[in-house]
């Protein structure tokens, strides 16, 4: 399916969450529940404060699909790209999926997500180059921190994580994640 077609059976199913993974497979992604979209919303608040002062870059919401340089087209629970790399992007380029994998990409784990296939999903957005990557699951109270030429790191309970260097000054406090 080219990137057309794609674009073309996602407006006639706007209704479903669609990503393509890099072997041209249609994924249908169900919606999160209830209580995940919950925790999304407030860690999109979180971020959405953080970049409107930072200024440096755009953030986007689960709703955006980029093609990443492998062919996939993911959808980030939450992401962002630094302004410079965003306005390099034309006019035309910014309307559809955008061909750029964001600078920082989160996925947050629901209930209905299987662990081991989000964990390929962050590896995929690194090895298409993504500087910064959270894995949070908050059924088991982990994050997983993606960064290029260093080993996942994991951290069990952490009341709050850092973006720096990527994200200067951002810091995620996952207090009312876990609760």
């Amino acid at each position: 399916m080219s990137d057309e077609q794609f674009s073309d059976f996602c407006q006639a199913n706007s209704d479903l969450r669609i990503e393509r993974n890099s072997r041209g497979e249609v994924i249908i992604i169900p919606p999160a529940f209830t209580e995940t979209g919950a925790v999304n919303f407030n860690l999109v608040i979180e971020f959405g404060i953080w970049a409107k002062r930072d200024g440096t870059g755009k953030g986007f919401d689960s709703s955006t699909g980029f093609v990443l340089r492998n062919g996939a087209v993911r959808s980030p629970d939450l992401s962002w790209i630094r302004l410079e790399r965003w306005n390099a992007l034309t006019d035309a380029e910014r309307a559809k999926f955008a061909h750029i994998c964001p600078d920082f990409v989160v996925e947050l784990r629901s209930r209905s997500d299987n662990l081991q296939k989000l964990k390929e999903k962050m590896q995929e957005y690194l090895d298409n180059g993504v500087a910064l990557g959270w894995l949070i699951d908050a059924l088991e109270r982990k994050v997983y921190i993606y960064r290029p030429g260093a080993e996942v790191e994991a951290l069990e309970n952490p009341a709050e994580i850092a973006g720096d260097p990527v994200l200067p000054g951002f810091v995620l406090d996952l207090r009312e994640i876990w609760s």
